[in-house]
Order: C-alpha cells, then structure tokens, then sequence
C-alpha cells in the first residue's frame, strides 16, 4: 500500500508542477524569451531530452517538490550569446509580470476546474457557516443557539463560509472563551460567550469542543454547480491567507504546517477515502501552490513581481546585488522551515 501511495504521491506533486512551470514556459516562449531548460523535481537529473525544434532541455529530475523554467536573462543579462531581445530583462515590464503570474494562474485555473468537476459529479452544497445540530450538554447548546441560526463572526472576525469558520477557531486565544455572533433565521443578530469543553482524539491530543455541526445542505441545478465551484475557490484562498496571517502573528504554530511528509499522509488517507478526495486533495493543494508563491517575498513569484512593480516606480532595475542578497536569504530561511515542518511531520507519524 505504501508503494502505492508514494506513486499517488509523486504523481499529484508532478501535476501541480507541471501546471504551474507551464504557465512560466508557454507565455515565456509566446513573449519570445529564449528558454534554456523545463525541468520538473528538483536534485539529480533522472531523464532528460532536448526539443529539436526550440532547443530547451526538458529535465525530469529525482525529488518531486519543485521544478523551474530556467530563462535568459531573469533577472539581468546574463548571456552574451543570446540576443538581447530574447532576454526577459529586456521585454516590456507588463511581459514579465505575466510571465511570473503565470504559473499561480494556471494553478488557480485548475483548482477551478476541479472544483467544478467535483460539483459535477458529487454534488454541490451551501458554504454557509448554517448550524446543523447542538450536542445535548455541550455548551452550544446550553448557550442556548439553536439549529438554523448562521454564524456571523467568531472572536469579531467575519466569516462567511465553514472554512474560515474553522482556521478562526484553531487561532490561539488568551481567553478560555469564544466569542460568537449568531444571526437567528428571524433576522435578529445576538452576542454569545461561549467557553468550549477540552477533550482528547484517538491519538490522545486535546481538542476543544463546542458541540455543534454545521450544515451542508446540498444545492441543485447548473448555475448552483457554478456558484458553489467559485465560492468554495474563493472560500480555500480566504483560509489560506488567514492561516498565513495566524503564522504571521503567533496564532497558529508553525507546529500545525505539513511539508512533503505531512502531504503523503495526507494522499495516503485520500486515496483511502476514494476518487471524490483524490481529486479535492489536487484542487486544495493547487490553491496552496498558488497562494504561497503570489507572496510578496523575494524567494517567490510575488516577489519577483513586488521587485518589477518597484523597478517601475524607481524608473530602473533594483540593485543586482541587493536582490540576490533578498532571494538568497528568503531561500535560506525557506529552506529552514522547510526542515522544521518535516522533522514535525515524522514525529506525528510515528
């Protein structure tokens, strides 16, 4: 079975790459940057060939985390042998912008379609954070919310759907209560202190518990498929971006991030669960793609745009060596994290 998984694995890193590079490599090549390389996993090269007509070597390397597009002139010219109009430092500002967006495109163009898919073929349903059921002698219920009331904010954050509903919950709080704002399905909005129960999973870990589920009413007809497939998009960058600022701000550990071994585990129980979660789990981490590398930090996509946004305003290019100073130390630090969050991932996983 774990042979299995770890193909699942690779495979759905493999596609996610792939989509996102190919955006860098088509509009590259639209725009008449000279390519050198297209290369998919990152490491040792495992197979390689060259394009009899463009000349690129196309590289299908060893570790299934990354890949890259390697272009004349990324960030200044770097080549004499190649003309200059073929360099991407020398097209138009608005070119290069695009070329670095596209890869976060493409990413988000197939979350979307896979969502619809979804909507398809399983169904559709409300995003809404609408309360299903209360737990008997869970303190919901006791607060005295009832089914059909919607959550309105959680501890003052707005929420819209179940999704952010959930990342507001997982922030640290100082406080040993919550505080919710329920709209009733008369219209009438009212405050609740709530001070949720502690209680342990099956592996031991605590959890707190409210006692209620939310519901997910199923929606119908092809306008609903469409609304759920660009909401429930929408709904997953929301939650990523309150995750990153809980990162940001100490609310959430850095403890709860999952690299590749964490995302193994994860394919592992998707494809446990069938086809339906196979196919979420490629739409949720294609978002993630694309959410993390339209960051404004030097190391990603966003920061390679921040840098040209700047290169605008200023009338010229930034610094050589400032920016490779900024690249290599994001990099770096990219790379520590990297480390930490697996090291946290094994320890869950034994």
């Amino acid at each position: 079975m774990w042979f299995l998984t770890l193909i699942l694995f690779i495979f759905i890193l493999g596609v996610i790459v792939l989509v996102h590079e190919l955006g860098h490599f088509l509009w590259a090549k639209a725009f008449g940057v000279h390519i050198y390389e297209f290369s998919i996993g990152m490491g040792p090269v495992i197979h390689s060939w060259k394009g009899k007509k463009d000349k690129v070597t196309y590289n299908l390397r060893a570790l299934p985390i990354g890949g890259f597009v390697s272009m004349a002139g990324e960030v200044y010219e770097d080549d004499k042998k190649i003309p200059k109009s073929k360099s991407l430092c020398n097209k138009p500002i608005w070119q290069r912008v695009i070329v670095m967006l596209a890869g976060v495109t493409n990413n988000f163009i197939m979350a979307i379609l896979l969502l619809f898919v979804i909507s398809l073929f399983w169904g559709s349903t409300s995003l809404k954070p609408k309360i299903l059921d209360v737990v008997d002698n869970y303190p919901v219920k006791e607060a005295g919310i009832v089914p059909g009331d919607t959550i309105v904010s959680i501890n003052n954050h707005k929420v819209n759907t179940w999704d952010e509903a959930q990342i507001i919950l997982y922030y640290k709080n100082k406080n040993d209560y919550t505080d919710f704002q329920i709209k009733h399905e008369d219209g009438k909005v009212e405050n609740y202190r709530i001070t949720p129960v502690e209680e342990k999973d099956e592996d031991g870990n605590a959890r707190l518990v409210y006692g209620v589920t939310v519901n997910q009413e199923e929606t119908h007809g092809f306008l609903n498929k469409v609304k759920y497939t660009f909401e429930k998009f929408w709904s997953i960058v929301v939650s990523m971006w309150l995750t990153i600022v809980g990162l940001v701000t100490g609310k959430i550990s850095i403890g709860a991030l999952s690299g590749p071994v964490g995302i193994y585990s994860v394919v592992g129980e998707s494809a446990k669960a069938g086809l339906y979660s196979i196919v979420y789990l490629v739409a949720y981490l294609s978002i993630n793609v694309g959410v993390i590398n339209i960051i404004p930090i030097p190391a990603f996509d966003g920061g390679r745009v921040l840098f040209l946004i700047i290169e605008k305003i200023k009338g010229s290019p930034i610094n050589e060596k400032i920016e490779s100073w900024f690249i290599n130390i994001t990099f770096i630090l990219l790379m520590l994290l990297i480390v930490v969050v697996t090291i946290n991932d094994i320890i869950r996983l034994f």
